[in-house]
């Protein structure tokens, strides 16, 4: 499962709703699943217990996502990373041993403290009529979560982001263009990659939009594979202060999780 930073992969939707001219903070939490052998001969589940703080106004979006996570199976599958090459002699199921006498198996179960994200976004260009605009955005991974634990790498990753968004009527199209630098550890190598994605939303009500969206991730670790995956999701508003969004994604190539599902609450003051 990728990063919260590209979650849902809607970073534009909203539009003009998105750019107002006083600042507007944000909290929310969410709920998140998915399951896949990511390549592997084992399944691994992943959940995860995000909760963000956000602030918005009509040129910057800066957002803080801290997440609880959870994953049981393969040693060589990192929440947020997918499929590696895992050599941590302390990694998840390793030194357990068997009810038999066994081998060592390389699963295990594992939860805690998640890879704590920042992003920072600049509205480059925005239409007079909100209909269109331009977004640069940058990220940082911190490696807050256990390696040993296999639930990340241990290291800081660091991204920048493309994204633009044009509305025709009550369609919106959006998608963007992403690069990440990753960090190696002496254990997981990782190359630095090219992400993207690209998308359709429609306006149902002044209260409910859906849409889908497809998102690539390049090859970045020896052992793992590329990601390719479709989600789609709904989004729908409770009055002024409240958003709700709910998304089911499925996966196409080895990097990506079988299947997936999510949902998040936020609340604007």
């Amino acid at each position: 499962m990728r990063s919260t930073f590209c979650a849902l992969g809607l970073l534009l939707l909203g539009a003009g709703a998105a750019h107002a001219d006083d600042g507007q903070f944000s909290v929310g939490a969410g709920a998140n699943y998915s399951t896949g052998k990511y390549g592997t001969d084992t399944t691994t589940d992943i959940w995860s217990v995000p909760v963000t703080a956000g602030w918005q106004d009509d040129r910057w979006t800066l957002k803080l996502t801290v997440p609880y996570i959870g994953i049981s199976g393969s040693n060589d599958v990192i929440p947020g990373t997918g499929g590696v090459d895992n050599g941590n002699p302390r990694g998840r199921g390793h030194g357990r041993g068997t009810a038999g006498g066994g081998a060592t198996p390389a699963t295990g179960s594992a939860s805690g403290l998640g890879d704590v994200v920042a992003s920072a976004g600049y509205h480059l260009f925005t239409s007079a009529d909100y209909s269109a605009g331009l977004d640069l955005t940058g990220k940082v991974k911190f490696g807050t979560a256990d390696a040993d634990k296999g639930l990340g790498t241990g290291k800081n990753d660091y991204g920048l982001s493309l994204d633009a968004y044009k509305a025709y009527g009550e369609w919106t199209v959006f998608g963007g263009v992403g690069w990440m630098k990753y960090g190696s550890s002496d254990y997981i190598r990782l190359q630095n990659g090219f992400n993207a994605n690209l998308g359709a939303g429609f306006k149902v009500s002044q209260s409910d939009d859906v849409g889908a969206y497809y998102y690539y991730r390049e090859k970045i670790a020896e052992g793992g594979a590329a990601q390719s995956e479709l989600t789609a999701y709904w989004n729908h508003k409770i009055g002024a202060d409240w958003r709700l969004q709910s998304y089911v994604m499925g996966g196409l190539a080895d990097g990506s999780p079988d299947w997936g599902v999510g949902a998040t609450a936020k609340y604007l003051f």
